[in-house]
């Protein structure tokens, strides 16, 4: 079901369990040799060939620094999203568990190393740590993949502040689209989760405010603790004070979405994560209907 997580438990080296969204993970291999390539990043140890093509690979216990984590880790992850292949290392590989989203906490507001989480949730008595993958490639690539959109691509000024919502549990994902809809000079308001996301909306609501003409767009992950898209999609549709609000859906993952599931949900549009100007095309349009909308 769409409110269920299936996570890759691994370990880093010590006893705690880490996880990755399996949607996100292309196979588990031992470690194969590594070799080095030019220009690569410092957070990278080299790159293996896979299936006859060259990937880069991170050490991941030493790119979220993690104080236990085993020198020479012997299984890689190869995983894809935004787009691109690359491999983690890990010292060991665990299982795949399913998880129910709604027993997936927001990690706790902790100090910078712990930034990599995206989420924490319990299987089986332990505490497993839901990493980040995508703030860690940011980090170790140096990119803070802020992409320039396409110069004609700007809101004109019309009548008052033009705000969009933002509801993404990656701290990279937020950045980046708060940067798109900067570039495109649109307000935005973001928060973590799905759940965040509708309190907020419902609080707007109870205050008295139109929140269909209060926010023209709300952005959100479809992959998130606590709340998903799709429920957050359903909850909107289901409050007659929300459901007029433009919802757009976007996914990390390569060309995983369910299209039944977003028509089911009444969701107006969709976006494979981190195409700066396709966020910005839709965007855009959304934009000019609206306001060709208030002057009709």
């Amino acid at each position: 079901g769409h409110n269920r997580l299936a996570l890759l438990l691994f370990r880093l080296g010590g006893r705690q369990l880490f996880g990755v969204n399996v949607f996100k993970v292309q196979e588990v291999l031992r470690r194969p040799p590594l070799f080095p390539i030019p220009r690569l990043p410092p957070g990278f140890v080299g790159a293996a060939d896979i299936r006859g093509r060259s990937v880069p690979i991170l050490d991941l216990g030493s790119a979220v620094r993690y104080p236990e984590r085993h020198l020479d880790p012997p299984y890689l992850v190869v995983t894809e999203f935004n787009r691109s292949v690359q491999g983690f290392l890990v010292a060991e590989v665990d299982r795949i568990v399913n998880i129910a989203v709604e027993d997936i906490r927001p990690p706790p507001e902790l100090g910078v190393a712990d930034s990599y989480l995206t989420a924490v949730t319990r299987y089986g008595g332990e505490l497993i740590q839901v990493i980040d993958v995508e703030s860690v490639l940011a980090d170790a690539t140096g990119a803070q993949m802020l992409q320039p959109i396409d110069q004609g691509l700007r809101v004109a000024g019309g009548e008052g502040p033009v705000r969009i919502l933002v509801a993404d549990d990656s701290r990279v994902a937020r950045n980046q689209i708060r940067g798109v809809l900067d570039q495109l000079g649109v307000a935005s308001t973001l928060l973590s989760d799905g759940r965040q996301a509708i309190e907020h909306l419902k609080q707007l609501a109870a205050e008295g405010i139109d929140v269909p003409r209060h926010y023209v767009m709300v952005i959100s992950d479809i992959e998130m603790p606590s709340m998903d898209g799709y429920t957050l999609a359903t909850e909107i549709r289901r409050d007659p004070a929300l459901a007029g609000l433009y919802v757009l859906l976007h996914t990390s993952l390569s060309g995983v979405f369910n299209n039944a599931m977003v028509d089911r949900v009444g969701v107006n549009a969709f976006v494979a994560k981190y195409s700066a100007n396709e966020l910005a095309a839709k965007v855009m349009a959304r934009v000019q209907a609206v306001r060709e909308g208030a002057a009709a």
